[in-house]
């Protein structure tokens, strides 16, 4: 594999801290219950030549509004392999009735629309962050938020000449695939297009195959080629690029994503006979830390870092916890919640396994939290006809806090107040205040089987995925 190092600039390396700082913070450490704290203060600025590549931030309001959570509800469903329930397939049905779309070469009349996903993959570790190379690199990306936040894209190069695509950066699967010109016309709906002959680095891996099957019957699949990727300015040659020769229905539908950019572990890739590296984990030894940082924001352009940490994003120290790979997912342990922000409510005991998803919508958590936290909100209610938790729109929502180690996440309530829920009238106006009921971004994990701490937590946090330690770090998003 080989590494084009693009002249990177001021990038904040982690763990290349003065002499014995790390061993200090490594002390610090009382307990196995207490998360290993890095603060600004330990890390050392270091300059690489050349300019920080950032990529264009792009506020995209081509995504369609109505129905976003019951959408964001299947999209779930089907990404992690579960049937989705009647009563939500009618409500999609129905949705695709209402707004009067159509997907090319399909009929409205399955209800199988509205759903979304991918399956999962792998990031391999890499060295420790140091920063003694000059020509180590950087990049940022920024991810563009669909109205109501249904996904972040980013905007990816891949080819020679460079083909701009805007894909979905997903840290729940690891294949990177991509509408292209092998793609059928009758499943592409204003897709940008990978356009194979027209990339002069572009070589066909012979033999290999993938195929992704989704939770409601559905799949994509295709061939796979190996080509140049780059994405702010970290560059990637001979990256597996999965050609979609078919595209389940869902990613047809959704005209402003070209396709998936896999961020979790190699493990779980879907190229066959033989699985194949994430573009993050083939990059890791190039960058000037093996990590990357997500910090997606609500209703404007948020950024994911390549190889640094940006301290102006976050505030007070970041919290480390290690993460679990043996699913091939950013997986870690929960110990708690806490309901509203008074100080006199008390943290609920309450442990539990969950992944870090940047590829799912919603916040999905064992019903035993999500049932204490509408408790607090006097119209909630778990209506099956409208897919989930919904509630007045004017409620105000209290905070939830979930205990991460010894960090305390704040999820506001603002966050859990996702979407105009019966928006399906058709006024496309993208406001709550147009609403009379809202859909909760809390919603229930129980039929998913797994707990996943989606967008809708993302957004409240600044995140750090390191591959080299394998862990996830948190912390407060700067204001």
């Amino acid at each position: 594999m080989k590494f084009s190092a693009s002249s990177a600039a001021l990038a904040v390396s982690l763990l290349a801290l003065a002499p014995g700082a790390l061993t200090a913070a490594v002390a610090k450490k009382k307990s196995p219950n207490q998360n290993l704290e890095i603060t600004k203060e330990m890390l050392e600025v270091a300059v690489f030549g050349g300019q920080t590549i950032r990529a264009p931030q792009v506020y995209n309001t081509g995504f369609v509004t109505p129905g976003k959570g019951p959408r964001a509800m299947a999209k779930a469903y089907a990404k992690y392999g579960v049937a989705i329930p009647p009563e939500l397939l009618l409500l999609l049905e129905e949705l695709l009735e209402a707004l009067g779309l159509t997907i090319p070469g399909v009929s409205n009349s399955t209800g199988t629309t509205g759903t979304s996903g991918s399956s999962g993959s792998s990031g391999s570790s890499g060295s420790a962050g140091g920063n003694e190379s000059a020509s180590a690199s950087q990049g940022m990306v920024a991810a563009i938020p669909q109205l109501f936040d249904s996904e972040y894209l980013a905007e990816v190069s891949i080819g020679t000449p460079p083909q701009k695509l805007n894909l979905d950066f997903d840290t729940g699967s690891s294949d990177l695939w991509v509408f292209s010109s092998e793609t059928p016309k009758v499943q592409q709906n204003n897709q940008i297009l990978y356009n194979i002959n027209a990339s002069t680095t572009a070589k066909k891996l012979t033999g290999a195959t993938w195929s992704i099957r989704y939770g409601d019957g559905s799949s994509s699949s295709g061939d796979v080629y190996q080509d140049t990727v780059s994405i702010g300015g970290v560059t990637v040659q001979n990256q597996a690029v999965e050609s979609a020769q078919q595209v389940s229905n869902s990613f047809t539908s959704d005209s402003a994503s070209s396709g998936l950019l896999g961020l979790a572990m190699n493990s779980i890739n879907q190229v066959k006979p033989t699985p194949q590296k994430t573009f993050f984990s083939n990059a890791m030894a190039n960058l000037a830390m093996p990590l990357f940082t997500a910090n997606l924001k609500k209703t404007e352009a948020g950024n994911y870092n390549f190889g640094f940490i940006d301290t102006s994003e976050f505030t007070g120290s970041i919290s480390f916890v290690d993460a679990n790979a043996t699913n091939g997912f950013w997986q870690f342990e929960a110990a708690g919640f806490k309901v509203g922000n008074s100080t006199a409510t008390t943290l609920t005991n309450f442990p539990h396994q969950a992944i870090a998803d940047t590829g799912t919508t919603l916040l999905f958590l064992p019903d035993t939290i999500v049932t204490a936290y509408y408790k607090q909100v006097p119209s909630a209610q778990n209506s099956a006809a409208d897919g989930g938790y919904i509630f007045n729109c004017n409620e105000v929502l209290p905070d939830l806090t979930l205990a991460i180690g010894s960090y305390m996440a704040i999820v506001p309530g603002e966050l859990i107040n996702f979407a105009p829920n019966d928006a399906v009238s058709g006024t496309g106006t993208g406001s709550t205040t147009a609403s009379s009921t809202c859909f909760g971004g809390l919603q229930s994990s129980a039929q998913i089987g797994v707990n996943i701490y989606g967008d809708v937590f993302l957004k409240s946090q600044f995140v750090v995925f390191h591959g080299g330690n394998l862990q996830l770090g948190f912390a407060q998003k700067a204001a």
